[in-house]
């Protein structure tokens, strides 16, 4: 988990696509220690300089040093974009010379242009730090946490998949099999998605900030039950509020969708998940919804009489996530369930009547090796789950396996396309096909989070949250409503506060913000 070497980012001039640049050499040095503008002794110094899209743009960069490779090597690259003879076809010309006088600027529509650049950037660095270090990431120049987007666009477009696949990879460097993979994952969403109300229909989200402990590797908005177990019907009744006012600004809507998740919703007592969920079926017409999931996520969490509550209220799908079959992994990050839990967990939704049940599986583990991800495929293969969502790692800074990283260094994370192979086949086996796929910053392996399910049973919940073409109310302390503009481009976020104490006694400003939101756009 330590960092071998440096990294030090001097900027001079105009800085922009910071972020990308940050992301890309991330991918090239996972887990290294990486610092901007800092006077450090160093292994690795980048040396950036941009200047606006709209006028001359170098890239000047020099990569000293040589951490991970023998001798030295010496690189100073400059290039500038946008001079006569090099603008973006279709732009059109204006009379506006630059300040040296040695160039036309041609102005176009701003964003187009801006992604363009961006993305010319990030292959002259790709490039050279593929040289570099003789490494040739599989997500080529991406970023980004939605690459399934981008494909998607294509085929709207009119597109072949055919062309779709080169495109991909031609302008964001990405293998032929992630390429092959997100287009195929693009035609499934669209198939899923085909029924889907984006201009009049919306999805709802509903947050139970509550687990009965924080996993090592959490950085979602969650509290230990031990402490909050006194709070949570006055945070049942502050939801049920702010659920009054979405049914009320929606009433001529129907939700296409509607998702509970946490935190660990089954944390709650059977009392409490019967009254949430009674406060639902009043407002809401959840027969008419194409699904109503509920995670389950914690084995530990669930119980026979708290099954029976959701079913009663026309629940279709749920989760309940082992993350791993090898009971020393779960004793580090901190899953108090046992294997013997988790299998009485899955044969009592099973015996409750449940038939979507999602399985989630974490690969990069501390300490998990290539052996345990197949122990506990193995066991996927007898359980038959319906869907099977797997994650690689990913540290975030709110995690306590990034905050206290000292106390962890004796553990190995490790995560390889050789291991999500392993997850591939078993999927194969069950006739589980991918349907939806993201990524995120610092993941294990720079691999992906891909949602694998039987045909009818995909989380048309988990597509939309990575879509972004359809509203998504949400309600709860640490939510974030996603409001979709009706041109379908622009995204308005109305975020909820995190601490549960200030959502309770703050429930009235968290409903003012969304219809503060809703008299702007109806006027």
């Amino acid at each position: 988990m330590k960092g071998s070497c440096m990294i030090i980012i001097k900027y001079t001039g105009r800085v922009d696509f910071e972020y990308d640049i940050q992301g890309l050499l991330r991918t090239f040095f996972p887990g290294e220690s990486m610092v901007t503008d800092r006077e450090a002794e160093a292994d690795l110094i980048l040396e950036a300089e941009f200047y606006d899209y709209f006028e001359k743009i170098p890239m000047v960069l020099r990569l000293e040093g040589k951490p991970y490779t023998e001798g030295d090597f010496k690189r100073e690259s400059e290039r500038t974009f946008r001079r006569e003879g090099s603008f973006l076809p279709g732009s059109v010309p204006v009379a506006e010379e630059n300040p040296e006088g040695d160039s036309i600027i041609f102005r176009e529509d701003y964003d187009r242009v801006r992604k363009e650049t961006k993305n010319r950037l990030k292959r002259l660095l790709f490039n050279l730090l593929k040289e570099y270090t003789g490494k040739t990431p599989v997500w080529g120049t991406l970023s980004g946490i939605r690459p399934t987007k981008i494909t998607s666009s294509y085929l709207e477009q009119g597109y072949s998949e055919a062309e779709a696949k080169q495109r991909f990879m031609r302008e964001y460097y990405v293998s032929g099999e992630k390429a092959e993979q997100c287009v195929n994952i693009s035609r499934k969403e669209a198939e899923i998605l085909k029924d889907i109300d984006y201009k009049n229909g919306y999805s709802l989200y509903i947050g139970i900030p509550f687990c009965p402990s924080t996993c090592l590797y959490c950085s979602f908005t969650s509290y230990p039950l031990s402490k909050y177990r006194t709070k949570t019907d006055a945070y049942i009744e502050a939801l049920g509020r702010e659920l009054e006012y979405i049914a009320e600004a929606c009433a001529d809507r129907e939700p296409d969708t509607i998702y509970i998740g946490g935190g660990t919703p089954t944390t709650l007592e059977p009392y409490q998940l019967d009254s949430l969920l009674g406060i639902i079926h009043e407002l809401f017409n959840t027969k008419a919804v194409s699904e109503f999931t509920v995670e389950a996520g914690r084995p530990d969490s669930i119980t026979q009489e708290k099954l029976k509550v959701l079913g009663t209220y026309d629940v279709s799908r749920i989760s309940i996530n082992p993350q791993t079959m090898n009971q020393k992994t779960l004793d580090i990050i901190g899953r108090h369930h046992t294997m013997e839990d988790f299998l009485r967990a899955y044969d009592m939704a099973r015996t409750n009547g449940f038939e979507n049940i999602n399985m989630d599986f974490i690969l990069g583990l501390p300490d998990e090796t290539e052996e345990d991800v197949r122990r506990s495929m193995e066991w996927v293969e007898r359980l038959k789950p319906d869907s099977l969502t797997i994650h690689s790692l990913a540290l975030k800074r709110a995690a306590r396996l990034n905050i206290l990283k000292e106390q962890y260094e004796q553990y190995t994370i490790e995560n390889s396309d050789e291991i999500m192979e392993i997850t591939r086949q078993t999927a194969k086996k069950l006739d589980l096909t991918p349907y939806y796929l993201y990524r995120q910053k610092n993941m294990a392996g720079n691999l992906e989070n891909i949602g694998y399910a039987k045909d009818g049973k995909a989380g048309i919940y988990n597509i939309l949250i990575m879509e972004e073409k359809q509203t998504i109310l949400a309600a709860g302390a640490g939510s974030s409503t996603k409001m979709v503009h009706p041109d379908g481009m622009k995204i308005t976020r109305i975020e909820n506060v995190k601490d549960v104490d200030l959502y309770i006694s703050d429930i009235d400003k968290m409903i003012e913000r969304k219809r503060s939101f809703f008299e702007k756009t109806e006027r």
